[in-house]
C-alpha cells in the first residue's frame, strides 16, 4: 500500500473542501494541505493564469507573489518529514496552461536548459501576461510560455519524476452543478470576498483534470485496477481495494470520487477512499463539530475567503435524505436565468455544455460502493 502524499485533484465547486473537511479531523496522522498551487498560478512569477495580470497590487497583497512551484514543492518535502501523511487537495488546471497552450516545464522546476537558438512558441490562443521578471532589449518577459522544453506525453508544468512522488485520487462533479456554483462566487455579492470579478470558462477545470489522468494512466503511476468495495465481476481477487489484472496489482488504483456519491453515502464513499489509499477509517472523520476543528479548518481556508463559507459553517457530513432530482435542461435553463439573468445564464449553459463530456468520460471510473 502506498504512503506517498496523496494528492486529490479536482475542478472548482466539486465539494472537494467538505470532502477535505473529512481529513482534517485526522489531524494525529495527516496534514492537509489545501489549495496551494493557486499561489504560484494565479499570483507567482511563473503564473499561467491572466486572471490577475492587471492587478499588480492585488497579487503583491496576497502575500504570494514570489512563489513558485518549485517553492510549493518545496513546502510538500518540508511538512512532510513532520512524521505525518500529506494530504494535498488541489486543481488539476493550476498545473496546466489555460485553454489548451502546450506545455513546458515551469522553469523553477526545469532541469535542463533548450538548444541554442530555441524560444518557446505561443499557442495562438493564449495571451501573455508581463510579469516583474525584468525588462529584455525594452521588452518585459512574460511568465508563459516558459523559454524551457516541454515532456513528451507530460500535459503539466510539472516534471513526471515529481508526479511520481504523489498518490493520486480524483474528485469530480457534473458541471451542471459545478458550474452556476463557481459562476456565483464571481458575481455580486460574493464576488467582494472572492476577489473573482468575472467568470473565465477556462477554470472550469475538467478538460485539464481528464488530460491529467489520462497521463497519469499512460505512465502507470495510477491503474490499471479501480478502486471498489464490491468484488471484481470477473471473479479476481482484489489487493488494497485494486483489482487483479493478468495476475498483476496495481501500485497506486483507479480512485475517482463523484460529489453526487459523496453526499448521498459519505460513509461508504469515505470508507472505501480510506480503503483504496491507506488511511485508517472510523465514522467519527465525519464529524467536525469541535471549536479546535472549526479554528484549524478556518486557518486553512483564509486564502480563498468566499468559495468555503458552506464548508467553513458545517459540523458534519451527513447523507442527503433525498436522492438529487435529475432536471431537465429547460428547468436547468429557467433556473440559472432566474438568478444570474439571461446573459449569465447563456455563459452557464455554455460552460456545461463543454465540459459534459470530459465529466463523463472520467465518471465511468467512479469508485464504486
Amino acid at each position: 500500500m502506498s504512503t506517498k502524499p496523496i494528492f486529490v485533484v479536482t475542478h472548482p465547486r466539486a465539494c472537494s473542501t467538505a470532502f477535505e473537511r473529512v481529513f482534517m479531523t485526522c489531524r494525529d496522522t495527516l496534514k492537509c494541505i489545501h489549495e496551494p498551487f493557486g499561489d504560484a498560478f494565479y499570483y507567482g512569477p511563473e503564473r499561467l493564469s491572466s486572471r490577475f495580470e492587471e492587478d499588480e497590487k492585488a497579487r503583491l497583497t496576497t502575500g504570494f507573489s514570489e512563489s513558485t512551484y518549485k517553492t510549493i514543492i518545496d513546502r510538500f518535502e518540508k511538512e512532510g518529514g513532520e512524521g505525518k501523511r500529506l494530504l494535498i487537495k488541489d486543481m488539476a488546471y493550476y498545473l496546466t496552461p489555460p485553454d489548451g497552450a502546450p506545455p513546458s516545464i515551469a522553469p523553477s522546476l526545469n532541469r535542463k536548459e533548450r538548444g541554442v537558438g530555441t524560444v518557446a512558441k505561443p499557442h495562438p490562443n493564449h495571451v501573455l501576461h508581463s510579469i516583474p521578471n525584468g525588462v529584455t532589449d525594452g521588452v518585459r518577459e512574460a511568465p508563459y510560455p516558459y523559454a524551457t522544453e516541454p515532456e513528451p506525453g507530460n500535459p503539466t508544468i510539472v516534471p513526471t519524476d515529481i508526479l511520481e512522488k504523489f498518490h493520486f485520487t480524483f474528485l469530480i462533479r457534473h458541471p451542471r452543478s459545478s458550474i452556476p456554483s463557481y459562476y456565483r462566487c464571481t458575481v455580486p455579492p460574493l464576488d467582494k470576498m472572492t476577489g473573482f470579478y468575472d467568470f473565465m470558462p477556462n477554470e472550469a477545470g475538467y478538460q485539464e483534470l481528464r488530460r491529467l489522468f489520462d497521463y497519469l494512466r499512460s505512465v502507470g503511476l495510477v491503474g490499471p485496477g479501480i478502486a471498489s468495495r464490491i468484488p471484481a465481476a470477473n471473479g479476481h481477487a482484489t489487493t488494497n481495494g485494486s483489482a487483479m489484472t493478468n495476475g498483476h496489482s496495481a501500485k497506486v488504483d483507479i480512485c475517482v470520487v463523484d460529489a453526487d456519491d459523496l453526499l448521498d453515502n459519505p460513509n461508504g464513499v469515505i470508507e472505501a477512499f480510506c480503503k483504496s489509499v491507506g488511511i485508517e477509517y472510523s465514522d467519527r472523520m465525519l464529524n467536525w463539530e469541535s471549536e479546535e476543528d472549526q479554528q484549524y479548518a478556518r486557518k486553512a481556508f483564509e486564502k480563498w475567503t468566499g468559495f468555503h463559507e458552506d464548508a467553513l459553517n458545517s459540523r458534519d457530513l451527513k447523507p442527503r435524505t433525498h436522492k438529487k432530482r435529475a432536471k431537465t435542461r429547460e428547468e436547468e435553463d429557467n433556473e440559472w436565468r432566474e438568478k444570474f439573468g439571461e446573459k449569465g445564464a447563456k455563459v452557464i449553459r455554455e460552460t456545461v455544455d463543454a465540459n459534459v463530456e470530459d465529466y463523463e468520460y472520467l465518471k465511468q471510473f467512479a469508485l464504486k460502493v
